[in-house]
């Protein structure tokens, strides 16, 4: 398809995500409904904020992808994988939702985003059959293992997203990156949903950033973050494992090293500390930054130095065996850590008492 006119899908769908955004976020203030507020132990925000990012995001993939159909009428052709990819995003949506609302238990949470991950493999049939030739010895196959490892992927994922999403901007922004490489790496750029994902999480970014609405942001809560892991995740196994759309997969390791590294760092810190990696705290990446600089700098680092990371990834990816991408991130992730848990300790408490 041609770029221009995915770039008018784009515009779109981000101009669809700021009157949805807008509207959920009023709907949410007046009646005082999905609304996080303040605290003094590990939240930033002073004012009650709307926690509507995440289902304003999926509305406008909706509206957007029924205009997108009309206009090129493909009322008899929508594409099975994104098909099933929303109906399992709604009960991602859904589940979060009461989750943001009430509560739930983390094994509830678990066993929701095991049946979501294995819904879209059920249903179309695309799972990591193959992690590439990672260690120069030949391609790996995961034969009967594919399927319980892409829904440990899947889950891993979510969960890094989730957690990464302490500051305005990470999450999606983090998601933003990671959607813009793939599509650029994969030739997935030229897919109009992509396009029109990416325009929504523009629209939601705008608010979350306060570039619109300056005194009145708003939060993706929970469900917003595993929507867009959840997301992410999909369209990272999509890419890697087709042969329309063909990325090594250590390449989008690369573009989501961030969140990866965090969870992955945080997970087993806090285990070694006898602590739950579950619990709440301030010993993320961001913490450690804002020790420092302040929540916007931290973010403008972070997303800086995930674009250079992403291209670095692209010049391995086009002029490098995958097994020196492979080796070249557990270079990376080994700098990393003795950087961000070693020299740049935090000063604050791992996990929090709430």
């Amino acid at each position: 398809m041609n770029f221009n006119i995915i770039l008018d899908y784009l515009i779109l769908s981000a101009f669809v995500s700021l009157a949805v955004n807008y509207m959920a976020r009023n709907i949410a203030r007046r009646n005082e409904l999905l609304v996080d507020l303040p605290d003094k132990s590990r939240k930033f925000h002073k004012r009650p904020t709307p926690l509507t990012g995440g289902i304003a995001i999926f509305i406008s993939l909706l509206i957007s992808g029924k205009l997108y159909i009309d206009l090129n009428e493909l009322n008899d052709f929508i594409p099975l994988f994104s098909a099933m990819l929303f109906v399992a995003s709604f009960f991602i949506i859904i589940v979060f939702l009461i989750d943001d609302i009430r509560g739930i238990k983390p094994a509830y949470r678990l066993i929701a985003q095991c049946i979501a991950a294995y819904f879209v493999i059920y249903s179309t049939g695309i799972y990591l059959e193959s992690l590439g030739n990672l260690f120069g010895f030949g391609e790996i196959n995961l034969g009967v293992y594919g399927i319980p490892i892409t829904i440990f992927c899947v889950v891993g994922v979510m969960n890094a997203f989730n957690m990464i999403d302490g500051i305005n901007g990470l999450c999606a922004g983090s998601a933003l990156v990671m959607l813009l490489f793939t599509g650029i790496a994969s030739g997935f750029i030229f897919d109009s949903m992509l396009a029109l994902l990416i325009g929504s999480m523009i629209g939601f970014l705008a608010f979350n950033l306060r570039i619109v609405g300056k005194k009145r942001a708003v939060f993706l809560g929970d469900h917003g973050s595993n929507f867009i892991g959840f997301t992410v995740a999909w369209v990272a196994i999509h890419c890697s494992q087709m042969e329309t759309y063909s990325i090594n997969p250590i390449t989008i390791v690369w573009f989501i090293a961030i969140p990866f590294l965090d969870c992955i760092g945080l997970i087993i810190s806090r285990t070694l500390k006898g602590k739950s990696w579950a619990a709440p705290g301030r010993d993320h990446i961001h913490h450690k930054l804002m020790q420092n600089f302040s929540p916007e700098a931290s973010l403008f680092i972070i997303m800086l130095f995930s674009t250079i990371l992403g291209v670095f990834a692209l010049v391995l990816e086009n002029n490098f065996n995958e097994y020196i991408s492979f080796y070249g991130f557990g270079l990376f992730a080994l700098s990393y850590y003795l950087i961000f848990y070693f020299r740049y300790r935090n000063k604050l408490p791992d996990t929090l008492n709430v």
